[in-house]
């Protein structure tokens, strides 16, 4: 996993029996992280991401779920798709 100083990781799902937590990233890509590595790991959780000399280190972000929520709905408003825009112009369904 490539991490820059602007990663955000947000819990989507916590399996406390599997000690899991599936979580989302800035580039909308998901995965599975053992739980023990998130501090106060629980359901929409966010932690900021750092990589400093091969040490990954997870911080808990009390505003890091609204922000990736933010960012997920400017990505919608920016995509257009090809084919909806050519039947509005054309005034085909």
């Amino acid at each position: 996993m490539s991490v820059n100083a602007e990663q955000l990781l947000v819990i989507d799902v916590l399996d406390e029996d599997a000690g899991l937590a599936d979580v989302e990233d800035t580039r909308g890509r998901t995965f599975q992280l053992p739980a023990e590595w998130l501090p106060a790991a629980a359901d929409g959780a966010a932690y900021r991401v750092a990589v400093v000399g091969g040490t990954v280190t997870f911080t808990p972000d009390p505003d890091g779920a609204r922000l990736l929520r933010e960012r997920s709905k400017q990505t919608l408003l920016d995509f257009t798709d090809e084919n909806s825009a050519g039947q509005e112009e054309g005034g085909q369904p």
